[in-house]
This record gives structure tokens, C-alpha cells and sequence, in this order.
């Protein structure tokens, strides 16, 4: 299979000094198990955590660390590497090869975790300025996003209840209803010293958010 590159370099706008170290950092294992792009991926998801916390601290210099290390996951985690490798069309310049059926196929994890590689290809080809503008680009209208994340309403009941009482909210399962595709749970919450707040929910995690946050409204 041909793969012309230079497709890849004008869309991120990079002309790779060392186009082996570019055509390396897109080999998955299961094409070649001995080049492959298992640490290069290593050094890019070090390059790009970097980038994203300098960022980070940049813009938000007086937030909590706590509140850092939220936006700062949701930055990094595969899921997020997934959607800007699509952005650029990634996957259709990775090297991986199904060994039973003989073709290519492209999974999602292999194609987040090349995006990394081919981050951190880029900081070995052109150094760390250039890498960094790349990501800061490519990540933008995520990072304009973090503006807007805010903590869960449970997270800020377990914060309050541990500096308050020292002990962690108590959460109580009431009742399971309704069909089984489309279940409404109910759930209650309390504190130390305080009544049981109800709420319910289309799963167990809804419910307890929103039964967090109901205790949240009345406690404050």
C-alpha cells in the first residue's frame, strides 16, 4: 500500500526533515514489530501532556490544582487524541496490518495513540517551538472548551462533606422502575447531620449527580 505523506505534511503544515522518523512514528507494531512507533508514542504523550499544562497554567494561573488536573485529563485522554487525529485524517496514514485477514484496518486506540507518536516525531524532527504551536492549533476549540468545564456536582459534595465532617457522602439506593431499556433509578444522598435528598435518573451515576446536586442547593 502507498501512502504519499506529503498529504499529512500540508495539512499540518511540516515538512519533516527525516521522513523515516515521520513514516516511523505511523507504524503500528503489528506491521513491523521491530520499527514501530511504540516510543516514539511514549516521548509524544510526555511532549503533549507538557504543552497542555503550560497552557493550562497560563491561562487559569489562579485556579486549584484540583480543577487544573480535571481540565488537564480531559485534554489528554485518548478520547480527545482520537478526535483531532480525525481531524487531520490520521488514520489514513497509518501503517497497522490485521494479521488474519491480511488487510489494513485502523482501530481507534491505534489511531490516538499515533497521534501522540506523531507528536512527539515532530518534536524530534523540529524541536519543541514547533510542536508546540502544532498542539496549542490543533487543540484550540478544546482548550476554549476547558473555559466552560465545570466540577460534577458530586465532586463538589465529596469536597465539602470531607472538609466539613471529615467523611465522605452517603449515597442509598431507593428503587429500580420502569422497562428495562429505559430504567428510572432513585437514588438519595446525606450527610453527616443532615435529612436524605432524592432524585432520580435514567442510569445510577445520573441519579447520584442529581441527587448531589439537590443536596448542594439546600445545604449552601
Amino acid at each position: 500500500m502507498k501512502i504519499d505523506y506529503r498529504i499529512l505534511e500540508k495539512k499540518i503544515k511540516i515538512n519533516f526533515k527525516d521522513k523515516d522518523l515521520l513514516i516511523k512514528s505511523l507504524t503500528h507494531k503489528s506491521f513491523d514489530k521491530n520499527i514501530n512507533n511504540e516510543k516514539i508514542e511514549f516521548l509524544g504523550d510526555r511532549v503533549l501532556g507538557l504543552v497542555i499544562a503550560k497552557k493550562l497554567l497560563e491561562i487559569y494561573p489562579d485556579e486549584k490544582e484540583g480543577i487544573l488536573d480535571k481540565k488537564y485529563a480531559s485534554l489528554v485522554n485518548k478520547k480527545t487524541c482520537l478526535e483531532i487525529a480525525k481531524k487531520i485524517d490520521l488514520q489514513k496514514f497509518i501503517l497497522t496490518l490485521n494479521v488474519k485477514k491480511k488487510k489494513n484496518i485502523v482501530e481507534d486506540k491505534v489511531i490516538a495513540d499515533s497521534c501522540e507518536a506523531l507528536i512527539g516525531s515532530i518534536y524530534l524532527d523540529k524541536g519543541f517551538n514547533i510542536v508546540e504551536k502544532l498542539i496549542l492549533n490543533l487543540w484550540s476549540d478544546h482548550i476554549k472548551n476547558s473555559i466552560i468545564t465545570q466540577i460534577d456536582a458530586k465532586t463538589k459534595l465529596q469536597e465539602y462533606s470531607l472538609k466539613k465532617f471529615k467523611k465522605l457522602p452517603i449515597y442509598k439506593m431507593i428503587s429500580n422502575t420502569g422497562p428495562r431499556h429505559k430504567p428510572i433509578i432513585k437514588v438519595a444522598v446525606k450527610l453527616i447531620n443532615t435529612k436524605l435528598y432524592f432524585s432520580e435518573g435514567k442510569s445510577k451515576k445520573e441519579a447520584e449527580q442529581n441527587a448531589a446536586n439537590e443536596c448542594l442547593k439546600n445545604i449552601k
